[in-house]
């Protein structure tokens, strides 16, 4: 980022020409920082798994806005569909500013009767596809030594959640929080920004999901929020802009925690 870019507040959040990736683009927090990012004139990549879901995205996105909005397909665990994923973007938009690592899984189980399978894939989705996305966006960053990149983890990376029993979830998400700080200390002197956003309960399809086999659970978290209600996907966006932004950039690897004063008590 460079700090003597701007001479007024307002041009701190001036993204022209600015192009963004956002993996999960297509799921409940993904597609509202797209469309955050959209409405300031930024050019959007999608990436994720869901073609169906990501099309959808993108059309509402060329509907609303004035920018390219690229739907790139991939798993992002597996190194060769980044790689193919990444340069596809490139060669498209000619360049990446900004990586917004928003994909995640989420599951409740005992740690005593965890399967290896599910220990496996949490970490391989959670933590190792935001390793692949940030090794890949980071080497072409690196190269213009110019970049931001903001990973979503959770308030899970720092605090054990009750009542669900979520071990693997925690810990992939405090990896999240970890790898975002050592890539932070890493590439400052490429003049690449390293941080990430730890977003409380939200109502994202992902949560909604996991509340249909235990909906007290939403009854039993909702007394525990200081400001008495759970987050939307659009609460995050703003913190998302805001460390994308110019205004951001002598902030590096911080954890943004969103949590509704959640984690005060």
């Amino acid at each position: 980022m460079n700090p003597n870019a701007c001479e007024s507040i307002k041009e701190l959040f001036n993204f022209g020409g600015r192009k963004a990736v956002v993996t999960g683009g297509g799921g409940g927090i993904g597609s509202a920082i797209s469309s955050g990012f959209a409405e300031f004139g930024v050019d959007i990549a999608l990436v994720d798994l869901n073609a169906e879901s990501m099309e959808a995205v993108k059309g509402e996105l060329v509907r609303r806005f004035s920018v390219n909005v690229l739907a790139v397909p991939a798993d992002v665990c597996n190194l060769e569909q980044v790689e193919v994923a990444i340069n596809k973007i490139i060669a498209d938009f000619g360049h990446i500013d900004i990586l917004v690592n928003c994909h995640g899984i989420g599951q409740w189980c005992l740690a005593e009767e965890m399967d290896t399978k599910d220990w496996d894939r949490m970490i391989d989705v959670n933590l190792k596809g935001v390793f692949l996305m940030c090794q890949a966006v980071g080497r072409h960053m690196i190269k213009r030594k110019y970049g931001s990149v903001i990973n979503i983890a959770s308030m899970s990376g720092t605090i054990v959640n009750k009542p669900q029993p979520q071990a693997h979830y925690n810990a992939s998400k405090a990896g999240v929080i970890m790898l975002t700080k050592s890539l932070a200390a890493e590439w400052a002197k490429y003049n690449i920004d390293v941080n990430s956003i730890s977003p409380g309960y939200t109502l994202t399809p992902l949560v909604e999901n996991l509340l249909r086999s235990k909906p007290e659970y939403a009854d039993y978290w909702k007394p525990l929020i200081p400001l008495g209600r759970f987050a939307k996907p659009m609460d995050v966006v703003g913190p998302v802009i805001f460390l994308a932004s110019e205004a951001a950039s002598y902030i590096t690897g911080h954890d943004l925690v969103v949590d509704g004063g959640y984690t005060v008590w």
